[in-house]
């Protein structure tokens, strides 16, 4: 019989890649995370791992348990969620994860309807860059995460992560009337690697220009502070900018950044997990109509 526990720590290492990653992930050992692939080879009875030196790699075998793996732990997940529903109201700790501006504009409202609503649960709260959820959701340091996704960028949520959509927002240029009107100012964007930085690059690149990078930065109230202090050009979200500093204008684009309620596949009808969504749907701010 394979070992769920086992099986998990073998997805794990296929999505991270190293056994430190996977240690690091599920708070043990890299030597115990060595230990239990290693059962777990001898559970299968074929070799699961390829060893190189400090490199281990998945065998052909491995990567078809992963895939496997996969649909037995989204089925314990289904079970786990289950008999959550028949023990009654959702209870104990929920862990959230959110992008700055949610944690901020929606997280306020949607923790006060929880607690009014399901007193038993106890929410905690972790600020994480959309590209990190589906890492985090597969170690279990989250149940639930809001994400979001841009225009030109490709969803951050893969195969083993279930997603329900909440609401969109448009996109907004400060102090331009167009992209194109901008192609020779310094811009403002997040750092390299998150959604955000990728939403700005693309979005310049399809209207014909590579940005003149002269800030990274990720936090949109200080972005719109550098626009305000003259120090560049940025795009901003709806939810950031309800209230520009003085000095800035903004300009609506046919662009959009859509936010999702994001969770483990499978455990999206856990009742804690559906309280939080419908908590979140309460606290969404009122969002200008489509154009």
């Amino acid at each position: 019989m394979l070992d769920p526990r086992k099986l998990h720590l073998l997805r794990e290492l296929a999505r991270r890649g190293t056994i430190a990653a996977v240690a690091e992930a599920v708070t043990f050992t890299p030597s115990a995370v060595s230990q239990q692939l290693s059962a777990l080879e001898r559970e299968a009875g074929v070799p699961l791992l390829e060893r190189t030196g400090r490199r281990v790699s998945l065998t052909p075998a491995g990567r078809l348990l992963v895939e496997h793996a996969q649909a037995v732990l989204e089925q314990l997940d289904r079970a786990s969620a289950a008999l959550a529903a028949v023990r009654g109201g959702p209870s104990g700790p929920l862990r959230i994860g959110a992008f700055p501006t949610a944690v901020r504009v929606l997280l306020p409202a949607a923790l006060a309807a929880l607690a009014a609503e399901h007193p038993g649960l106890e929410p905690m709260v972790a600020e994480i860059d959309p590209a990190d959820v589906p890492s985090a959701l597969g170690a279990g340091e989250l149940d639930v995460a809001l994400v979001h996704e841009y225009d030109f960028v490709p969803p951050v949520t893969d195969g083993s992560v279930g997603a329900e959509p909440l609401f969109a927002e448009p996109m907004y240029l400060t102090n331009h009337p167009s992209l194109a009107a901008a192609r020779e100012e310094a811009w403002i964007i997040g750092k390299p690697g998150t959604l955000c930085h990728a939403m700005a690059v693309r979005a310049c690149q399809a209207a014909g220009f590579e940005p003149r990078v002269r800030h990274h930065v990720d936090d949109f109230d200080a972005v719109l502070a550098f626009v305000a202090a003259g120090q560049g050009v940025a795009l901003v979200p709806h939810l950031a900018a309800a209230a520009p500093p003085a000095g800035v204008t903004l300009t609506r684009l046919p662009l959009s950044r859509r936010t999702l309620a994001a969770f483990r596949r499978g455990h999206g009808d856990h009742p804690a997990i559906r309280a939080a969504i419908t908590a979140f749907r309460t606290a969404t701010p009122a969002l200008p109509p489509a154009p």
